[in-house]
């Protein structure tokens, strides 16, 4: 046998013991398996963590969280059972080495982030904003981002059944933070997503429609019902794609009969009309597809929908290496047919440099996943760069790789640049984690922001559009 860099070895998915935590200990399967009773037992803060995973979790790691969510966090805690039971999931609560593992755990990371985890040097890039990839700016209607010229974004409500670390609406999703007021819809939910389909009846330029927030598993199944089947009466519309992290974090919502039911009425409609529907939902470790999930993946396909696909994001100690993307594309592929999409490099927002990779390293990832699966399921990395959109990590125009700074160009015009005669000529910037560069570049920085900080000037981060140095 000719030896490889990655060996694929298949793994049958289970359903990690939650009965091994301590506040779980005499939960039901019936009790586990209810949408209800998941939303109703979300962890909400350090008191209800503390409740689910008994004294095993140390003092020491609570008050790291503590001061996180104080001073760093931009997105309030909210973790279904669900997700945190896919957390350590080898370990009980009650071993000697169970904070060590929760510590470690890939998918901790990112939805419980500590403040021993961020940056102590730059926390955050210089050019990180809250809306980093100026999506309101782009809004045809409130809500309503039409950046591509026959695609828009809906975003139908600022919710979610979990909130992630490194969200990247985090300006507008969620609860604020001691260090984050979040911004607000203006127009009431009626009137927002009415405005949006009259927006759509009237450009008949757009065929596809990505329905997101927030999570559409937050907004009530009969209202998303009657957006869907309202966009399926729009003849152009051609691609409707539900975007929903909840059908890992939450499956037991896309189980429940309601939804399953509905989702079979959209599906025929769709069918009927020659629209496709797809789920894109958001994984980031082989660990969280389980038995559940798999279950609600097919649950979806037997509704007639066209696809179930995953867009995850490339996060340091979560998934930065060729091991952890193959383990988490063959997973999703093999054990519940989730069709691996996309990894997107972890957007410029503040605090969120500890999780964020280098061009460089993004291109090298997707050089080493190349070959080993289906070409049609191989996940493409992708850069959303701002005012840009995604572009593979290797359509890069230049790169300057000791400032990290890299160039990008577009070959269509947003909104915002509808006058612009230069939108398709002029080359807009990208940047890497200071932490990355050699030492010429870090220096270059420091001396830049010493800079400003001497002259009184706030930090480049606190503009939104700034220009390539």
């Amino acid at each position: 046998m000719i030896e490889q860099p990655y060996v694929y070895r298949r793994a049958e998915l289970a359903e990690p013991d939650w009965t091994r935590f301590p506040g779980w200990a005499r939960v039901t399967r019936e009790e586990w398996e209810s949408a209800q009773w998941q939303r109703a037992h979300c962890v909400k803060n350090i008191k209800q963590l503390r409740q689910v995973l008994g004294a095993g979790l140390s003092e020491g790691f609570c008050a790291d969280l503590e001061r996180d969510q104080r001073e760093r966090a931009t997105m309030s805690m909210l973790v279904p059972p669900q997700m945190l039971n896919t957390m350590a999931p080898r370990t009980a609560a009650d071993e000697a080495g169970f904070t060590g593992a929760f510590y470690a755990d890939p998918v901790r990371r990112y939805m419980i982030p500590v403040f021993s985890d961020r940056r102590g040097d730059w926390p955050s890039h210089p050019y990180a904003s809250r809306d980093s990839l100026h999506e309101a700016e782009m809004w045809a209607v409130e809500g309503l981002t039409h950046r591509y010229p026959t695609k828009v974004l809906a975003e139908v409500l600022p919710t979610c059944p979990q909130y992630c670390g490194h969200c990247t609406r985090m300006d507008l999703v969620g609860n604020p933070t001691p260090v984050i007021t979040k911004h607000k819809f203006t127009l009431a939910r009626e009137d927002r997503l009415d405005a949006m389909l009259g927006y759509l009846k009237t450009t008949p330029q757009v065929r596809d429609v990505v329905v997101s927030g927030g999570d559409v598993a937050n907004l009530p199944w009969p209202r998303l019902e009657a957006f869907v089947a309202a966009l399926l009466e729009i003849d152009n519309i051609r691609d409707i794609r539900l975007a929903s992290k909840a059908l890992m974090g939450l499956p037991q919502f896309w189980l429940s009969g309601e939804v399953r039911a509905g989702m079979g009425r959209l599906g025929a409609t769709a069918r009927e009309r020659g629209v496709s529907i797809a789920i894109h939902t958001h994984v980031n470790a082989a660990q969280s597809v389980t038995a559940l999930v798999a279950k609600a993946a097919r649950a979806m396909f037997d509704t007639g929908i066209r696809d179930v696909r995953n867009q995850g994001v490339l996060l340091c100690g979560t998934n930065d290496s060729v091991a952890a993307l193959l383990d988490l594309s063959f997973t999703l592929l093999d054990g519940a047919g989730i069709m691996p999409y996309y990894f997107y490099m972890c957007d410029m927002i503040p605090g969120s440099e500890h999780w964020r990779i280098s061009l460089a390293q993004a291109q090298h990832l997707q050089h080493q996943i190349m070959g080993y699966l289906p070409g049609f399921a191989t996940p493409r990395i992708v850069c959303d760069v701002p005012y840009v959109g995604k572009r593979w990590v290797h359509q890069v125009a230049r790169y300057d790789t000791q400032l990290g700074i890299s160039y990008w160009t577009k070959n269509y015009r947003t909104a915002v640049e509808a006058g612009d005669p230069l939108a398709l000529r002029r080359e807009y910037a990208y940047y890497d984690p200071i932490h990355t560069l050699p030492a010429e570049g870090q220096r270059w920085w420091a001396d830049r922001e010493r800079d400003r900080a001497g002259s009184g000037l706030a930090s480049l981060g606190a503009g939104l559009t700034p220009a390539a140095p």
